[in-house]
C-alpha cells in the first residue's frame, strides 16, 4: 500500500461561532491517509459542526485544508475525492433506487456499482421501488451502499448507523474493516456504538464542548493509559498516585491514571489498559457518549 505522507486532513484553530456562542473552539488535528479516526464526544461536543466545516458546508476560522484543498471555497472539486454521509439520509423518497445508484455513479467517476448491486439482491431490493417504500433500516443501508462505494480519497461518516439493528451495524462494520484493510483511504468517524466500531479505529479524537481533550493513536493507548483495580487495602495509598477519574463499582474501584509507571501500579492491584468508551468517560468525567 502506497502511503501518501502528507496528511488527508488537516486542521489548525478550527473555530465556528454562532453569534456569541462558540461551537468549536481553536480545534486543531490531522488525519493521515489509511488511518481510521474516531470523533468521539457526547451531544452537543461539536462533532457534526466539526464535519460540517470539513465538508465546506459552512464557514469557520481558522485553517482547514481537506485533500490540499480550502473546503469552503473549492467544495465541488473537493467532492470529486471525498464520500460523505450525514447522520440523516438525504436520498429523496420519491427516487427510485435504481436513479439513486445511477446518478451517484454519474457524479464520481470512480463508483463501484457491483458493491450496491450486490447489496440490492442481499438485501432482496429491486431497483424499481422507490426509495420511500424502504423501510427506515433499509433506507439507512442503501445510503451507506452507495457512499461507501464511491472509490474516494477520504470516507467521512456522521452516526452512520442510525436506524440499523445490531446485526445489520455488525456486517456494516465487518465489511467496512475488511475493506479498509486493503485501502489507502482516509475514515473518519462520528458515532455513538463506541464498542461497535473500536476495533476498526487507529486513531481517537475526543471532543468536549466544542473543544479536543484526547488526540491519540489507539496503539499508543497501553503506553499512555492505565486502569488500576485497586486492592481495598491499598485504595487509599494508591489515590495518593493521583488519578485523573475514578470509577465506583459494585465491589471495587478503578482509578484511571495517564503517564504513570505500570510497575508502580501493579502494586496496588491488577492493571489493565482502558477500553475507548471507559476512557471517554473517564477522561470526561462521568458523560456518556
Amino acid at each position: 500500500m502506497n502511503m501518501d505522507p502528507r496528511p488527508v486532513v488537516e486542521a489548525a484553530g478550527l473555530t465556528r461561532r454562532y453569534g456569541s456562542f462558540v461551537a468549536v473552539d481553536h480545534v486543531s488535528f490531522r488525519v493521515g491517509a489509511g488511518r481510521t479516526v474516531g470523533l468521539i464526544g457526547p451531544n452537543g461536543a461539536g462533532k457534526s459542526t466539526i464535519l460540517h466545516a470539513l465538508m465546506g458546508l459552512a464557514p469557520s476560522e481558522g485553517r482547514i485544508r481537506v485533500l490540499g484543498r480550502e473546503p469552503f471555497r473549492e467544495r465541488a472539486a473537493l467532492m470529486r475525492d471525498v464520500a460523505f454521509v450525514p447522520d440523516v439520509a438525504v436520498l429523496p423518497g420519491w427516487m427510485r433506487v435504481g436513479r439513486a445508484i445511477d446518478l451517484a455513479a454519474a457524479l464520481y467517476p470512480r463508483f463501484r456499482r457491483d458493491r450496491v448491486l450486490a447489496f440490492l439482491e442481499r438485501c432482496r431490493i429491486p431497483a424499481s421501488h422507490r426509495v420511500r417504500t424502504l423501510s427506515k433500516g433499509l433506507k439507512a443501508q442503501l445510503h451507506l451502499a452507495i457512499a461507501t462505494a464511491v472509490d474516494a480519497r477520504l470516507l467521512v461518516l456522521d452516526e452512520p448507523t442510525l436506524g440499523l439493528d445490531f446485526l445489520a451495524r455488525r456486517a456494516f462494520y465487518d465489511a467496512l474493516a475488511a475493506e479498509q484493510s486493503q485501502s489507502s483511504r482516509a475514515i473518519l468517524i462520528t458515532t455513538h456504538q463506541v464498542d461497535e466500531v473500536e476495533p476498526l479505529l487507529s486513531d481517537l479524537l475526543f471532543v468536549d464542548r466544542g473543544r479536543l481533550v484526547l488526540d491519540c493513536a489507539v496503539d499508543a493507548l497501553g503506553a499512555r493509559f492505565a486502569a488500576l483495580e485497586a486492592a481495598p487495602e491499598h485504595l487509599i495509598e494508591a489515590r495518593g498516585l493521583k488519578p485523573f477519574h475514578e470509577r465506583r463499582l459494585a465491589d471495587r474501584v478503578e482509578l484511571y491514571f495517564e503517564g504513570a509507571d505500570p510497575a508502580t501500579l501493579a502494586r496496588f492491584g491488577a492493571v489493565r489498559t482502558p477500553g475507548v468508551a471507559d476512557l471517554f468517560i473517564a477522561r470526561l468525567g462521568g458523560s456518556a457518549p
